[in-house]
């Protein structure tokens, strides 16, 4: 299952918290791409938070996985996850009761 997680703020950390964790944050994210976990990482252009997508069996697993992020364990950042489906609505285009 897609899983998209979506950094959330912590209230109350400074930027400079981060940096002693970037390289060990930088380390982890490479590991679960190459376990094939962690699919895809951006940031988005205006709020620079990161939005990953997962590929796990359920949620549960995508928040385990997440916990192992080093800025997570140290309470800097945190996620809301949003497990995907497919869009089923191109079936429309071949259905002759939906006009």
């Amino acid at each position: 299952m897609k899983i998209m997680a979506i950094e959330k703020t912590v209230p109350g950390v400074q930027d400079e918290q981060y940096l002693p964790y970037l390289r060990a944050e930088a380390f982890r994210v490479w590991q679960l791409q190459q376990a094939g976990s962690l699919r895809e990482i951006y940031f988005t252009q205006d709020t620079h938070c990161a939005v990953l997508i997962l590929e796990c069996e359920d949620s549960s697993e995508a928040l385990i996985l997440l916990k192992t992020l080093p800025l997570v364990q140290q309470g800097l950042i945190d996620f809301d996850i949003h497990p995907l489906i497919p869009y089923p609505g191109l079936a429309r285009l071949f259905s002759p009761d939906i006009q």
